[in-house]
C-alpha cells in the first residue's frame, strides 16, 4: 500500500490527499493504528468524519 510505504520515508510533513479512496476496511483500520502510533506530521483532505475525529489532532474547515 502505497500511504503506508510512504511513511516508511522519512518527510517533516506528509500531504495526502483523501487517502482512503478504494481503500477496504481491514486496511482502513491498519492505517488508523499506524497514524495513531507512529504520530507523524500529517495534512490531509479526507471526506470521512469518523477518520477525521480518530486521527487528526486538529481540523481546518474548508467550505466550498
Amino acid at each position: 500500500m502505497l500511504l503506508a510505504s510512504s511513511l516508511c520515508q522519512r518527510a517533516h510533513l506528509y500531504l495526502w490527499d483523501e487517502p482512503l479512496n478504494y481503500i477496504d476496511v481491514f486496511s482502513r483500520m491498519q492505517i488508523e493504528k499506524l497514524l495513531l502510533k507512529a504520530a507523524p506530521s500529517l495534512l490531509f483532505v479526507e471526506h470521512d468524519a469518523a477518520f477525521v475525529e480518530r486521527v487528526a489532532t486538529g481540523v481546518v474547515p474548508v467550505r466550498g
